[in-house]
């Protein structure tokens, strides 16, 4: 949704030097605006003049180790609200205007936020223009005047989003995923900066609100709850990303649009964010307490789905006896016509593709314990969220470690079965991946790469090791104390060490290093006979994002499919080193 000018607005009918009475302005009035657009175009010379006199703009980040672009130092993100206009077609680039909210935490000569997918038409720091340029994936702008540390900052930017893919075609990380009706967002990891301009790393979490605007037909949902929905107008002449004949044509017969807006009652790391637009029902139910439940499916397809969507209450009173209370407003599954390869945790509102509930490949227990993994994720990386990509171990060890537990109790699929047979390729997931607490570098075009089976298997095994260690009453505790202490915040392993050692009244240092760090997986407690083997027999290993064949179907076939070697649902490992897993 454009702001409004600050220029006084022609009204309906008047002609050009005229104003909405039919008057002619005198001048002092014509004076006054030609002030006006002397006195902007004078704050972007400067601007520029500014930006001129400084050392040249170069891309900066927070310093992660595995993502050294991502992020910026020197601020804190409050809040985003972002407004984007759908044209009703996926191929096109969105109109967007993203405001942000920040305090600085240091002297800014210059303002870096992570940007690479989008064409920036202005840029106003504090109400005034500013000079802006591009440097690698950061949008680099020069403020009018220095920033102090300890203020507030207020950044508008009028862009475009786009949902193509880069120029290319190599690169299918692109932020906005294109389905068979509209669009759905998957950020992680470093995505959400070809949608929105921001502060793109999971240490600088803050609230948001989405304005949305599409052409009526089209439903909309976003990140936490809707509090407006009005009729909204169509896009105006000039403002289509791309200006050709036929484009122009469309716009003077322009379908009628609607502005939907939804806010966060909770803070958000931009990997999480989701916007979903398309021909979609949104179910509603009541969840354990009262909370309020909404799922986003195909139209068309509410009523096959609902069994499955039926779930997810049940599913959550069993989370909430684990961890204790669901730490957000609303919860839901949104389900993509898309082909993804993955499932993907967005903050109140998972992603999943539909394909998973539709088809009959997968039994039923497989598909409900992906439902559990990325509902277990609501609390773990996305209540409590990584400080750095390194610690994201700490998402995936919880998330697969309740989705292993609830196949356990819910399907009697052996969970120490289970764990073994992961023990069993520990080394060799360590020696094509890393340590857990230490994941490689994703390789050059592959920037999810770091979720390889040792991110979600070998993470698990830590927890089956502590567990072991510090015994079960300890290890319930430590879980609800972890997300209680921690929620709506940043949180890294140092952080998770100290709790485990002050909860279990045990030194735990020796253990976690050893567990996260070494090339070698340690001992498992209780479990001697245990061994890891570097050539036990997997399943071929599966190009990133396909999906396990040969899975048996519901009923006969899940006793087979509980002696196979250990597996994740869709989207996940299916339990071969080497395999990988893109998002979840």
């Amino acid at each position: 949704m454009p702001l409004s000018s600050s220029h006084p607005a022609t009204g309906p009918g008047s002609a050009p030097g005229r104003d909405p009475e039919g008057a002619t302005p005198g001048p002092r009035r014509r004076s006054g605006a030609a002030a006006r657009r002397r006195s902007a175009l004078g704050l972007l010379a400067a601007a520029a003049l500014v930006a001129a006199g400084l050392p040249d703009a170069t891309p900066l980040g927070v310093g992660d180790r595995l993502y050294p672009h991502l992020g910026n130092p020197g601020y804190d993100v409050r809040a985003y609200d972002i407004a984007l206009t759908y044209s009703g077609r996926n191929d096109r680039p969105l109109d967007a205007v993203t405001k942000i909210t920040a305090r600085a935490t240091a002297r800014l000569k210059r303002i870096n936020l992570d940007f690479a997918h989008g064409t920036v038409r202005s840029v106003e720091v504090d109400g005034r223009p500013a000079a802006h340029v591009s440097r690698g994936e950061d949008l680099i702008v020069t403020p009018h005047r220095t920033v102090r540390a300890g203020t507030p900052v207020r950044i508008v930017v009028r862009h475009t989003s786009d949902p193509r893919p880069p120029k290319g075609g190599k690169d299918k990380e692109a932020g906005w995923l294109r389905t068979k009706d509209g669009l759905v967002m998957a950020n992680q990891v470093d995505a959400a900066h070809r949608v929105f301009p921001g502060n793109d790393h999971p240490s600088d979490k803050a609230l948001y609100t989405f304005r949305v605007t599409a052409p009526q037909g089209l439903t909309v949902v976003a990140n936490g709850t809707r509090v407006a929905r009005h009729p909204g107008a169509p896009p105006k002449p000039g403002k289509s990303a791309d200006r050709t004949g036929p484009d122009v044509r469309q716009e003077r017969a322009a379908p009628a649009m609607t502005t939907w807006v939804y806010r966060t009652a909770h803070p958000m790391a931009t990997e999480v964010a989701q916007v979903s637009i398309g021909r979609s029902a949104v179910v509603r139910r009541t969840g354990p307490r009262g909370l309020p439940l909404r799922d986003v499916v195909p139209a068309a397809d509410r009523k096959r789905l609902e069994p499955w969507l039926a779930k997810t209450p049940g599913q959550l009173t069993w989370m909430e006896s684990k961890v204790g209370q669901y730490p957000f407003e609303t919860y839901g599954m949104l389900l993509a016509q898309a082909e993804t390869g993955f499932e993907l945790e967005t903050q109140t509102l998972s992603l999943f593709e539909e394909r998973l509930f539709t088809g009959r490949q997968y039994p039923r227990w497989y598909i409900e314990a992906i439902m559990i993994h990325e509902l277990a994720h609501q609390w773990f990386g996305d209540s409590v969220t990584p400080r750095t990509w390194s610690d994201a171990w700490l998402n995936e060890s919880h998330a697969t470690w309740y989705e292993e537990l609830y196949a356990h109790e819910h399907s009697k699929m052996s969970m120490d079965e289970r764990t073994r047979r992961a023990y069993s390729v520990s080394d060799r997931m360590r020696a094509e991946g890393g340590p857990p607490g230490a994941p490689k570098a994703p390789t050059p075009g592959n920037k999810t790469g770091i979720f390889r089976p040792v991110m979600y298997d070998g993470s698990a095994l830590v927890l089956y090791a502590l567990r072991a260690k510090i015994g079960h009453a300890a290890f319930d505790r430590l879980e609800r104390t972890w997300v209680t202490r921690h929620r709506d915040g940043v949180a890294g392993t140092a952080d998770f060490v100290a709790l485990a050692s002050r909860i279990s009244g045990q030194d735990l240092g020796g253990f976690f290093r050893s567990w996260l760090y070494d090339t070698k997986t340690p001992p498992m407690p209780g479990h001697p006979d245990w061994k890891s083997h570097h050539r036990t027999p997997q399943p071929p290993a599966r190009k990133p994002g396909a999906k396990p064949a040969g899975k048996p179907v519901d009923g006969q076939g899940a006793k087979q499919a509980a002696e196979k070697p250990a597996g994740k649902p869709v989207g996940k490992p299916a339990g071969g080193p080497g395999s990988t897993k893109p998002r979840g």
